[in-house]
């Protein structure tokens, strides 16, 4: 969801490089790689082990300076481009769509506060606290939790389509046995490519008759 659907993952970044810049630190794309997905705690530990800041700032405690932070940020929140488009077209031809988020319910609700209609048509939303995920991506608890939740479901692997922006996502969803569109911001270094399906640079590049949906009409928007 952020990264893909919400254009969340600007936050974050804000934030984290205030707290780094305290300890003369920078924080960069290859460590945002490492955090990209994951449940918030795992997250955090990532981000003090791999930046050395351990010693001085728990992963406990780098949550609840971020927390401060993020909750003003997280109200204004903007869709990427192309995801009310792609969200409006699947449901409108039928097509059950859900949300596999590693944000727990109460940044969820901060996130999506401005765009009720798009999220209300998910068939469902499984998001990083649900007593069912018990380890976050790359782990496929999400995606297996979703895939159980769809009417009538568990859904055949081979009938679902996941759309990511993070490494750990994609990885998850192929541990899933899933089929991965990856969407990745360009400054992700390009190795991180490799397991997904297919590669975009936009939600609105995404044509859904390469993977037997029905196209857009022309003059969608």
């Amino acid at each position: 969801m952020d990264g893909l659907l919400l254009d969340t993952e600007k936050f974050y970044t804000e934030v984290q490089e205030t707290i780094l810049a305290r300890y003369n630190k920078t924080f960069d794309w290859s460590l945002k790689a490492k955090m990209m997905g994951k449940k918030a705690i795992e997250a955090a530990r990532v981000f003090v082990e791999e930046t050395g800041i351990g010693n001085s700032l728990s992963a406990e405690d780098f949550l609840v300076e971020r927390e401060a932070m993020l909750q003003n940020m997280f109200p204004t929140s903007e869709l990427m481009p192309g995801a009310s488009r792609l969200i409006k077209h699947l449901y409108g031809h039928g097509i059950p769509i859900c949300v596999a988020t590693g944000s727990h319910k109460r940044h969820f609700e901060l996130k999506t506060q401005r765009h009720g209609e798009v999220f209300s048509l998910m068939h469902h939303i499984v998001l990083g606290d649900d007593p069912e995920v018990k380890q976050g991506k790359p782990s496929p608890d999400i995606f297996l939790a979703a895939a159980k939740r769809f009417e009538g479901g568990p859904v055949d692997p081979q009938n679902i389509l996941v759309f990511e922006d993070a490494p750990s996502g994609v990885h998850a969803a192929k541990n899933a046995g899933l089929s991965v569109v990856m969407v990745p911001d360009p400054r992700l270094d390009c190795s991180h490519h490799n397991a997904a399906d297919q590669i975009l640079k936009s939600l609105m590049d995404f044509n859904p008759v390469d993977w037997g949906l029905p196209p857009f009409q022309s003059n969608a928007s």
